[in-house]
């Protein structure tokens, strides 16, 4: 499975960007998909998830991201709105094939190169 992530770039606080992830390969629709993110300095650290039909996100984007997939174009998105400087960070998109956990990268074993995701205040 290869997944390519597109959609960063900078915007101001307050803004909106929407990331995309294309998954090529696999069984996309059987696939936990999620979003992660690292700061510079930082850990990786959960986003948000969607498997079947539920999505769980952390509690820091938590009403202002929202992660969706198309199954039928093998892709998953992630609608940010209200954007903060905190939420600075190379997003990478993620697919696991087996067992899994709705707030950890913990199961996931395919990874996005990660786009850039930039927020001035």
């Amino acid at each position: 499975v290869q997944l390519q992530a597109s959609g960063g770039g900078l915007v101001q606080a307050g803004g909106s960007l929407g990331l995309s992830c294309a998954a090529s390969g696999g069984t996309f629709s059987s696939y936990r998909m999620g979003w992660f993110r690292q700061a510079p300095g930082k850990e990786r650290e959960f986003v948000a998830t969607i498997t079947g039909g539920s999505t769980y996100y952390a509690d820091s984007v938590k009403g202002r991201f929202t992660i969706s997939r198309d199954n039928a174009k093998n892709t998953v998105y992630l609608q940010m709105n209200s954007l903060k400087p905190e939420d600075t960070a190379v997003y990478y998109c993620a697919a696991a094939s087996g067992p899994s956990y709705n707030r950890s990268s913990v199961g996931y074993n395919y990874w996005g190169q990660g786009t850039q995701v930039t927020v001035s205040s």
